[in-house]
Parts: C-alpha cells; structure tokens; sequence
C-alpha cells in the first residue's frame, strides 16, 4: 500500500508538471470541431429522415461514436489525469456500438423473429455460399484456418443466430468489467497503462480485450457471410468494413503504440513532447475521427 501511495504521488507530481503543447491543443481541437460538425450533421439527417426507426435507433447509436470519441479523446488529451476515467466511457461506447452494429443488420433483416426464421430457412436450403458448406442437406458455416481446428462447423439456423448474439454481448461484458478493473488497479497504482509487465494489470486486460473483441469479430464475419445476399440492397460489405475498421484499427493503434513505446522506439520529436503513450493514442483519434464520419456516410 506505502508502494502504491509512492507510486501515485509520482504520478500526480509529473501531471502537474504536465502542460499540453499549443501545436497539439490547436490541431487536436481544429479536426474535433471538424469530426463533430459532420457528425452532429449526419446525425440531423437521420433524424429529418426518420422513416424506419428500428433501423436508424441503431445507426444513430453507431454515429454517436464519432462525437463521442473524438469529445472523450480531446479531454482525456489536455487532462491526462482523468484518462483512465475517460477511458472507461470511451470503451464502454464502443462495445455499445458494436452490439447497434449487430443490431442494425437483423432489423434490416425484418428484426429477431425474422432473422431467425430466415437462417432456419437458409439452414435447411442446402444451398453453397462463400464459408459455407452442405452436410446432410443441412447448411454449415465452415471455419478458416486455424479455426477450424478448434470449432465444429456451426449449423445455420436459431443455435447460429444465439452464437453471434453471445459474441456481440460478451464483448460489451468484458469491456465494461475490464474498463472497471483498469480504475480499480490504477488507484493502487499497478494498472501502468500501455506497459506489458507481469506485474500491471493492463497486460491482462489487454490480452482478454483482445480475445474479446477478436471473437465478437469473428462471429459478425461469419454472420456477414450468411445474410450478405439477403442484404445486398443496403450494400452490407461496405458497411461491415467501414464499421470492423473503426473498431478493430483503434484497438490495435492503441496496442501498437503501447508496444512500440516499450521498445523504445517512440523517440520522434511530437511522442516526446506529448509525453504521455495515452496522449499519442488520443492525438491521433482527435485526427483520424473526421474521416471516420465520412466513411459513416456509407451507412
């Protein structure tokens, strides 16, 4: 306990210190005000356009993210102290955002009845479809390497729809619990955010976010590939790609990050005056997240 109060009042003395450069608060803030006039803009379109609410509830919830991220990110930028904190709404909506992704695709299906009475139809069409296979005049969706030396082929029908639906849920579980973990272990001062030691807590939640998200990505492919011609009016494969680059691309930039911190290979002139690895990743989210509300106009 002496360790960690040690610990935290070390951490406190740099972040007071701290003084975020007038190059990153004038660039950072530029691209947050560009983010969030696209987005509040394809927000009211939406909303104007209000014709099919079990579908746009949904889309709206993906939007959000844009604002969402791109306001947490900037905050947890010029106030590093509040990061974790910050980092646990910030998560949390992505995980949230995911499951409206999910969502969206079986309204646009006719809602829940509807998907699971379509994959019960598909299951017994005996028809052949990319990842997909014919067994007993039952259709299967067939893993890839190397998953299909860990899984059984899964049978298309109600148990499939209740897979994917456990993917997606799961991932909102984990990331809430793992969000938590992370202030819990940092007021003891042993989360070391973006440090890989066996003795920081963001080592393992790292690795169980990884897992996570990785299976809940894994089912939304496998259920993609099932409904895609179902869905071909809407155009799902730019849609899907649009959303697992937001998702999947941000997590990963914030591992890269943290990785290439530890081995020292962040020695350039902007990641030494930001100081913080935490205040990389949000830099560089307050950038990228303007384009993210383009690519959002696919939806």
């Amino acid at each position: 306990m002496a360790m960690a109060m040690e610990l935290a009042d070390k951490l406190l003395l740099v972040l007071r210190s701290y003084s975020l450069p007038v190059w990153a608060t004038i660039i950072s803030g530029l691209f947050v005000a560009v983010s969030l006039s696209l987005s509040i803009y394809l927000l009211l379109n939406h909303l104007s356009a209000y014709k099919n609410p079990e579908e746009q509830k949904f889309l709206v919830g993906v939007v959000l993210m844009v604002p969402i991220y791109a306001i947490e990110s900037y905050i947890s930028l010029v106030n590093p102290t509040i990061g974790v904190d910050i980092e646990i709404l910030r998560d949390g909506y992505e995980a949230f955002a995911m499951y409206c992704f999910g969502r969206y695709l079986v309204a646009c299906l006719g809602g829940e009845d509807r998907t699971i009475e379509f994959l019960k139809k598909e299951g017994s069409s005996g028809s052949d479809a990319p990842l997909l296979g014919n067994a007993s005049e039952e259709r299967h969706v067939n893993h890839p390497f190397p998953m299909n030396y860990m899984l059984n082929p899964w049978p298309v029908g109600e148990w499939f729809y209740l897979v994917v639906k456990f993917g997606l849920v799961q991932y909102m579980i984990i990331k809430t619990i793992c969000a938590l973990l992370a202030v819990i272990l940092e007021s003891f001062g042993v989360y070391c955010e973006g440090e890989f030691k066996w003795n920081c807590g963001y080592s393992y939640t790292a690795m169980a976010l990884n897992f996570s998200q990785s299976w809940a990505l894994y089912c939304l492919v496998q259920f993609y590939a099932v409904i895609k011609d179902e869905l071909a009016h809407i155009k799902p494969l730019a849609k899907f790609l649009t959303f697992k680059s937001i998702v999947f691309l941000t997590w990963w930039q914030g591992v890269a990050i943290a990785l290439l911190s530890s081995w020292g290979l962040l020695r350039g002139p902007i990641a030494q005056e930001l100081q913080f690895k935490s205040s990389i990743q949000d830099f560089i989210i307050c950038i990228e997240f303007w384009e993210t509300t383009l690519q959002l106009t696919a939806l």
